[in-house]
């Protein structure tokens, strides 16, 4: 029986714009890992694979659920223990006029059914470069234009608000923001965000805030909700277990709608919507949510303490001839700057070749035209950072001859 000719079977051309550089690079560190050289990981924010560990009584209140046979389905927005608990911190934190609070699958599937829920094909969401990738990736899916704004490297990495004025145009839909950021470890100061919600109203535009590090400042600032600013904005704000409670397996994040109710209901409904169709967050992980929110935090005092020691270290070492680096005020990353003759995808690639040390380069976030950069995490223990950043040093010195 004769059959019909192999034909290659067509990708959806959407998928096209997806990348993630954090994830990207991993692939190209395997193959060397496979020679034998020894790696050290700067790459991936998973404090996890370190000398970090979720906290017991989230891991108990997680089995006592599973125990208790929480292990079907949850409402779709999530239970009602979590989601109180999320709004009863976004109070705390200064948000009045909340609107609307649901659970879900890690702050990436918050992102995603949000903007999923806002933009249609053609229009476009202001992020930030530098910036978290996902952001990117989610609007190439929509078929839908991301449109960069920039960090000012000379100014903290604090955001640019004549560059945002001059991006806005008629299909500009929302405005990202993250802070504490990632990848430059920069927190925003109250005049900055006060600046952004004005650009924000004056455009009616959704502002999505990205505050997954809050609980990781590491100088004596403190962390202010965007939210909290201005009752009236429509804004998302967006928060998870992953990072703050060394929890990014768990895939548990939640987003926080607040502002003007007849403005948003329309919006908030699209939300719903979304979250109905996909069921849910994973169920048992959703006990850990208040025991983590009104639970003993004696575990972050420590975690912060070790992050400010690699963080000095960091910063300490990677100021030298052909690199600079603006000093980190949160989360655990840094985001250099280099002088090289090459692009930074490439240096990064020889220096994983050649050393073992797994970097990311910072085109893969979004830089300045120009500009060269890569993002460091600093969460190994500080002899593995010492000697990751005296391989980087020497591989830098090497190449820029």
């Amino acid at each position: 029986m004769a059959h019909a000719a192999l034909s290659s079977i067509r990708a959806a051309k959407r998928t096209e714009g997806i990348t993630y550089a954090v994830r990207d690079i991993v692939s190209l560190a395997q193959e060397v890992a496979k020679t034998g050289k020894e790696m050290l990981y700067l790459n991936i924010g998973d404090p996890n694979k370190f000398d970090f560990e979720t906290p017991a009584h989230l891991i108990e209140a997680v089995h006592a659920a599973m125990r208790h046979n929480h292990n079907g389905y949850s409402p779709s927005s999530g239970i009602l223990s979590g989601v109180e608990a999320v709004r009863a911190e976004a109070r705390s934190n200064g948000i009045t006029s909340i609107l609307d609070v649901f659970l879900t699958s890690g702050g990436s599937e918050a992102i995603e059914i949000c903007l999923t829920a806002l933009v249609d094909r053609g229009e476009n969401v202001l992020i930030p470069y530098p910036g978290y990738p996902l952001y990117e990736a989610v609007l190439a899916k929509l078929e839908a234009k991301a449109k960069p704004y920039f960090l000012d490297e000379d100014n903290g990495w604090q955001p640019d608000l004549d560059d945002i004025r001059r991006k806005i145009d008629s299909k500009t839909r929302a405005l990202v923001l993250i802070n504490p950021n990632n990848p430059t470890g920069a927190v925003y100061t109250e005049q900055t965000l006060r600046g952004l919600l004005k650009i924000a109203r004056e455009h009616g535009l959704v502002v999505f805030s990205d505050e997954i590090y809050d609980k990781m400042i590491l100088d004596p600032k403190k962390h202010l909700s965007t939210a909290s600013l201005d009752p009236d904005a429509p804004v998302i704000t967006l928060n998870g277990l992953s990072k703050g409670f060394l929890a990014p397996g768990w895939r548990i994040g939640w987003g926080v709608v607040s502002g003007r109710q007849g403005e948003m209901k329309d919006y908030v409904g699209a939300i719903n919507r979304i979250l109905r169709a996909r069921l849910c967050a994973n169920h048992p992980m959703q006990h850990a949510v208040k025991p983590a929110l009104e639970g003993q935090t004696a575990f972050l005092t420590e975690t912060r303490k070790k992050l400010q020691r690699r963080r000095d270290i960091t910063f300490e070492m990677l100021n030298a001839e052909g690199i600079s680096c603006v000093r980190p005020e949160a989360a655990f990353y840094a985001f250099p700057k280099l002088d090289i003759p090459m692009a930074d995808e490439a240096f990064v690639k020889g220096l994983i070749r050649e050393t073992g040390v797994v970097a990311v380069h910072g085109s893969g976030f979004g830089e300045k035209p120009g500009t060269k950069h890569l993002r460091v995490v600093y969460l190994p223990p500080e002899e593995q950072l010492r000697k990751a950043y005296a391989s980087l040093l020497a591989y830098l010195k090497k190449n820029r001859k």
